[in-house]
């Protein structure tokens, strides 16, 4: 795709973004107190902000114009950052962590996989190299303290020479053996066939017959290789068969992706050669521009000094550098206009005067007035305020006055525009050039006040200043003191690091991409919530989460600031769904570090209260200057079990159940550092400090009949099997239901050994062959399930659900009843 076409769809995209943010700035005046229509509206912002997202990332990792980067990145964290907004306001609104768009997506005629939130590229792209670092550095530390776990792996087992000599041995006869029975077999068959042609010799072969036998053999195959074919085009024709070589990576696919590198290239090309052209434009605007520039602005003060001294008599006071020197005077006004304020607000404070007494005994009787007014009506529901729109609106602008009518023609290779350069350090350079001449129009002032009027201005007591300078820093750093005392302030970070990995606490995530977790998407999420069941949350709901809550946040600085904070995720489910895998996932997208935590990685580690308060302290200081970070909790119900197991009361699990809910409160928006916790017996912990530890809380399901056809397709595919007839999807993935992720991908490398997949062009893949493994395993029960489900809804949020079904649900009853009421007199009467 070229230049323009990229440039289009951001055209595009622009234009739908201008639409939705006036009506959403439409909807924010209004009030409603219908929820369903609430949650309709929010969800339909919500989808039409995540396709702008969708189309803001693909332009931005492919647009090659260094300035218009510049404003799609602003746009793109904005569009980001709303999205959180709204996923905040629709879990506020319907009190559930998952959310069903299926009528709303009919409506807009979407499928279900346009929901997707991608992850922006530019998370790994713009820190590669750090990352690069990184993973080398923590491989060279755990090789040289022989942690390094790659190596141990690969390890070979020294064999003695007289061993070695029996096994070549034993292979050599072994196949001497085979050649010898092949032999011995094929003189066998030659006599066979010579004693058969001698019982024969007697009669005469008939040749027509013979012939004819053979053509029949031959036209029976034929047909039936026709036949079969036929059918196949077929079932590809009616889509039933997907088409020959559909799995191979085609050669336009291959070519697109070629040119994504060299455009990324170019990228960085043009960016380099940007922040170049910054510095020398500013530097010639300075020779050719900076004198004019200042002697401008040396002749409007002067006139301003005559100006006011004409008017009020006297010179006036020229403003300090804490207020902005000249600049707060000439802010976009003439020296004329200038005086005209200053006599106008002379005028005004004498009226300001008289008005201010009784204007505060106004305010004191309204003040009693709202006091006194009892809470008779309900609150009508309003769109909370957010912290992205602005941000949104001023790209919006910047991009219609800017780029919207801008004619590129010239620029066919999308380099840097100079003049736009120019227009931006032209007022840099006015800015620093305003601070020399205010010094010297500061004295100028001076020398003409003892000229003209003789004045002398008196020395400023410096000892009451500096006292209260002084007072405020010392209670400042007292403060300070207290709440960020560095326990290793004479340590590197690098030492720091070393110390963490060596002791296990920082470990090196495995590469695992969020697309790699396999399921698919819930169609009956809305039609069960009519009907008042809740629906198990499916796989792609909880990738969406874990999105939401864990990726975007961490990978954007600008997003984590200003987004509703999450500091803490909880992942409770049964053993095999995935949870290890999303914890990785996280660090793997955003190139995060991961900190281990979990009790029995921290068991006889840092011993005593001093110790506990070190190894924090050193975590979460290492987390922060290396942002963003991870911080895993595995068996997270450990820290806070209701009663301790009598052989885990010497690695004293419950370490962390005081200082976890400490390390959240210092947690701040600046800090892209997540806690994540993993259990699969969230039952045996205390209910109101797990809960109060961990914000936001994640029930990752078994996967249903949908996920199960997915998984045990692509699983397949990923070790090497080939996908037949013989090998019935429908039937595995049927026979599985209860098994989690984790069983299917044991089972499928349990079968598909490197003989076994040497062996599928001859003997194809059959249910059967999978059965007896899976037999062999325990799946999640409905009771499990049901355990879950239960715990959940004595969570808050679970508990506030709940709490609303019910109230919904007795309201329906009374209605209901009141209209059969109704219908009864009718009949009567």
């Amino acid at each position: 795709m070229s230049n323009a076409m990229y440039n289009k769809m951001w055209h595009q995209t622009q234009e739908a973004l201008n639409s939705l943010l006036d009506k959403e700035s439409r909807k924010l005046v209004e009030q409603e107190k219908n929820p369903v229509y609430i949650f309709q509206m929010l969800a339909t912002f919500y989808i039409k902000y995540v396709q702008i997202f969708r189309n803001l990332e693909n332009v931005y990792d492919q647009i090659v114009h260094p300035q218009k980067r510049l404003l799609i990145r602003k746009i793109l964290d904005g569009v980001m950052g709303r999205i959180l907004e709204l996923k905040n306001d629709m879990v506020e609104l319907e009190l559930s962590e998952f959310h069903y768009f299926d009528d709303i997506l009919q409506d807009l005629k979407l499928a279900p996989q346009q929901l997707d939130i991608p992850i922006p590229k530019y998370f790994l792209k713009e820190k590669i190299e750090v990352i690069r670092e990184r993973k080398k550095i923590l491989a060279q530390i755990l090789a040289d303290s022989g942690l390094d776990a790659t190596s141990m792996k690969l390890a070979i087992k020294s064999m003695p020479f007289e061993e070695a000599i029996k096994l070549i041995q034993i292979a050599e006869r072994a196949r001497q053996g085979r050649l010898r029975a092949l032999f011995m077999k094929q003189i066998y068959l030659q006599e066979y066939r010579a004693k058969q042609a001698r019982l024969l010799g007697e009669k005469v072969a008939d040749t027509g017959a013979a012939a004819l036998r053979i053509q029949k053999v031959w036209r029976g195959f034929c047909q039936s290789k026709r036949t079969e074919r036929e059918r196949e085009e077929e079932m590809i024709f009616l889509g039933m068969n997907p088409p020959p070589l559909f799995d191979q990576v085609s050669a336009a696919i291959i070519q697109a992706e070629k040119v994504s590198l060299l455009r990324s290239a170019v990228q960085l090309r043009h960016e380099e050669g940007y922040r170049e052209a910054l510095v020398t434009i500013k530097n010639d605007l300075q020779q050719t521009e900076g004198p004019d520039i200042k002697e401008s602005l040396r002749d409007q003060i002067r006139q301003w000094f005559i100006e006011c001294r004409n008017l009020t008599g006297s010179f006036p006071e020229y403003p300090s550098v804490e207020d902005g020197g000249s600049a707060m005077i000439f802010s976009h006004k003439t020296p004329e206009q200038v005086i005209e304020d200053i006599v106008a607000g002379q005028e005004e404070e004498e009226k300001n005067k008289k008005k201010k007494k009784g204007k505060k005994a106004k305010k004191e009787e309204k003040k009693k007035v709202v006091k006194e007014k009892p809470k008779e009506e309900e609150e009508e529901w309003k769109m909370s305020r957010s912290a992205f729109l602005p941000s949104m609106k001023e790209g919006s602008d910047v991009y219609k006055d800017t780029w919207m009518n801008k004619d590129e023609s010239q620029n066919f290779p999308q380099d840097y525009d100079e003049e736009l350069i120019k227009k931006e350090k032209r007022k840099e350079v006015e800015a620093e050039i305003r601070v020399q001449v205010d010094e010297l129009m500061r004295q100028e002032l001076k020398n003409l006040k003892l000229a003209v009027n003789k004045e002398i201005e008196l020395p400023v007591r410096a000892g009451k200043k500096g006292k209260k300078k002084n007072k405020g820093k010392k209670g400042k750093r007292g403060k300070r003191g207290k709440k960020d005392k560095d326990l290793t302030a004479d340590r590197t970070i690098e030492s720091l690091f070393k110390e963490l990995v060596e002791e296990g606490l920082l470990i090196q995530a495995r590469k695992v991409n969020l697309s790699d977790y396999i399921g698919e998407y819930s169609y009956l999420g809305t039609t069960l919530r009519h009907v008042s069941i809740e629906p198990m949350p499916s796989l792609l709901d909880v990738r969406q989460l874990i999105t939401l809550y864990g990726i975007l946040p961490l990978g954007s600085a600008a997003v984590h600031e200003k987004a509703p904070l999450v500091k803490s995720l909880l992942l409770a489910g049964p053993s095999g769904v995935g949870k290890k895998m999303l914890v990785h996932t996280i660090c793997t997208e955003t190139g995060a570090n991961l900190f281990n935590l979990s009790a029995a990685n921290i068991a006889g580690k840092y011993p005593g209260k001093n110790g506990l308060q070190m190894m924090l302290h050193m975590v979460f200081k290492v987390a922060r200057q290396l942002q963003p970070s991870v911080v895993w909790i595995e068996d997270a119900e450990k820290t806070f079990y209701k009663k301790v197991p009598n052989n885990e009361k010497m690695n004293d699990p419950k370490r962390l159940k005081k200082q976890l809910p400490k390390i959240l409160k210092l947690l701040k928006p600046d800090d892209r550092i997540l806690i994540v916790g993993t259990t699969q017996r969230p039952f045996d912990a205390e209910l109101q400090s797990f809960c109060r530890a961990y914000q936001k809380i994640i029930l990752v399901p078994r996967p249903d009949y949908a996920s199960r056809y997915v998984l045990w397709k692509q699983i397949i595919q990923r070790n090497g099997g080939v996908l037949t007839k013989a090998l019935n999807i429908s039937c595995l993935a049927k026979v599985t239901d209860g098994f989690t992720q984790g069983n299917i991908v044991k089972v499928v490398k349990g079968v598909l050994t490197d003989r076994r997949i040497r062996q599928q062009t001859q003997k194809p893949l059959t249910p059967a062959e999978f059965i007896p493994l899976i037999a062999g395993m325990n799946p999640v029960y409905k009771e499990e399930e049901e355990c879950f489900k239960n715990w959940y809804a004595k969570t808050p949020l679970g508990r506030k659900r709940v709490l609303s079904l019910r109230v919904g649900g007795r309201e329906k009853e009374t209605e209901k009843g009141k209209k059969k009421e109704e219908k009864e007199r009718k009949k009567n009467k």
